[in-house]
């Protein structure tokens, strides 16, 4: 799949709304398709709370339209499926790229194995949730944990990942649930949730980010090229998220993107 001369794009960490996060995800993933960009890993943050909905999820609680008018929070589309993911305390992780084969659980497990290998060279391990596609009926992506999804021994779903592959090219991201506010938590989801490990709080994110970068490096054999993205890029993925947002929105910044 890769090899030590192979040159990955490292994008620096970024933090913007949730409507241009995921226009900037699936911006790479259409010039990766394109040939127009190599591989890329990046890391995000997101600059209010934000609730992202899979791409087929076409059901959400009532109650979230309301509470996005009282609380500032958005709603947002991912391209990637699955269910409701809060995005406050968390930063995410996206890795776009080709020549990954086999089945999408096994296509997940290649990429995740460097989120377990770079976790764990801190002293925290992870292994997969065992759930089974009744997860579907769960608005709450963090509510269980299905073989795509890495939690603590303690039974802390501390990462949730999805997938979109198009064209041969996969597109994958996911959140890390580090420090996330209970209270907010509850409100959104009607359900109580523990802090994760200490050792995690403990942790900032430029740590996290150089640790995961490094395993990554390791475990794919590839060499990381930092590049930001440039204005011309910056100019692009602000016009497509203009036009995809022009389709139309459900409310509070809710919209449905074109189909993948």
């Amino acid at each position: 799949m890769t090899n030590s001369n192979t040159i990955w794009r490292l994008i620096p960490p970024i933090e913007t709304t949730g409507t241009m996060q995921m226009q900037i995800d699936r911006w790479l993933l259409e010039q990766h398709i394109l040939g127009q960009i190599p591989p890329t890993l990046r890391f995000y943050t997101w600059s209010q709370p934000t609730i992202s909905i899979g791409y087929h999820q076409r059901h959400y609680p009532e109650h979230w339209r309301s509470l996005a008018w009282h609380v500032p929070i958005d709603i947002v589309k991912r391209p990637t499926g699955g269910r409701g993911v809060l995005h406050q305390g968390d930063l995410t992780y996206a890795l776009i790229g080709s020549g990954f084969v086999g089945k999408r659980v096994d296509v997940y497990q290649q990429i995740c194995q460097f989120l377990i290998d770079g976790w764990r060279s801190i002293g925290v391990d992870l292994q997969y949730g065992t759930a089974g596609t009744g997860y579907i009926h769960n608005p709450n992506c963090f509510g269980t944990a299905t073989s795509a999804d890495l939690i603590c021994t303690d039974g802390y779903k501390l990462i949730g990942s999805a997938q979109l592959i198009k064209s041969g090219a996969i597109l994958q991201h996911g959140s890390m649930r580090l420090n996330p506010d209970l209270d907010l938590f509850e409100k959104v989801f009607g359900e109580s949730i523990s802090l994760p490990l200490a050792s995690i709080l403990q942790l900032n994110i430029p740590i996290i980010v150089d640790m995961l970068t490094q395993a990554a490096r390791q475990h794919f054999q590839v060499e990381f090229e930092i590049e930001p993205l440039s204005d011309r890029e910056w100019a692009h993925i602000r016009k497509d998220a203009s036009d995809l947002s022009s389709v139309g929105a459900l409310s509070c910044g809710v919209t449905h993107p074109t189909e993948d």
